[in-house]
């Protein structure tokens, strides 16, 4: 089964971009982030048209999150449970066995804003919610924009960004705290490459010069983290013409 996640930064100017990768590629499951689109707006024909199934949780202008799969998506979540948020920002759902939650963690712009502050309370309480989910499931899957380069590795210059916004202390320590419920970070499963990221910004030329963050992941249970057979960046889209800032990153499991 191939699952992939891509931070798509507004559907409405990379709907095209995704169609082309999805005939390409053939993912069973697509979860996007920042789509950027009211639910009225959301190209639902367009993605049944190419063969999948749709769920989607929007807003105008901000955030967004969807899952187009290749099966009916049921079960479906929009908010973590006892933490209401006008900001849509998880989508969760249940395709055949398996359980996946979309996730658009918040930026948090700088470590000393309230924007941070609302992260940190809002990966609290992802935790809680995660730890509900994997008492249930056990083949649960957790992917999206974390916003969060997992450790140093995942940072084309620590130095630089070290104590900054993505790469805090407690930024870093949140995403254990995930880890520590019994979860698996798919690509450090296998041997990878040095230097693979899924996040360059727009300026400075980033993305050419390869300073890039690793900050789009694919967590797994312990029971599909065993079947985990691929996990990789597709950095082919980052360099189409209007491309998102974001690569899609895939893995794949073997499932009965």
């Amino acid at each position: 089964m191939k699952i992939a996640t891509w931070n798509v930064n507004s559907l409405r100017v990379r709907l095209a971009h995704v169609l082309d990768w999805l005939a390409a590629n053939s993912p069973d499951a697509l979860a996007l982030q920042e789509t950027k689109l009211p639910d009225e707006d959301f190209p639902v024909e367009a993605f049944r048209e190419a063969g999948y199934e749709v769920a989607f949780a929007g807003q105008k202008t901000y955030n967004g999150v969807a899952i187009l799969s290749r099966r009916p998506v049921t079960d479906i979540l929009t908010e973590l449970p006892g933490y209401p948020d006008i900001q849509r920002r998880v989508l969760g759902g249940t395709i055949g066995s398996l359980r996946i939650l979309n996730l658009y963690v918040p930026n948090g712009e700088n470590t000393s804003s309230d924007k941070y502050r609302y992260k940190l309370e809002w990966l609290a309480a992802l935790r809680v919610a995660l730890a509900h989910e994997l008492a249930r499931q056990e083949q649960l899957i957790v992917l999206g924009d974390f916003n969060i380069a997992p450790d140093d590795r995942d940072v084309h210059d620590p130095d630089q960004w070290a104590g900054k916004v993505l790469c805090s202390e407690p930024e870093r320590e949140a995403f254990r705290a995930l880890i520590g419920l019994g979860l698996n970070d798919a690509f450090r499963l296998l041997d990878q490459p040095e230097h693979i990221f899924s996040w360059w910004d727009y300026r400075a030329a980033a993305f050419r010069r390869g300073m890039g963050l690793r900050i789009d992941l694919i967590l797994c249970s312990t029971t599909l983290g065993s079947r985990c057979r691929a996990c990789y960046v597709d950095k082919a889209p980052r360099a189409l013409e209007r491309p998102s800032d974001h690569a899609p990153v895939v893995a794949e499991f073997d499932l009965a």
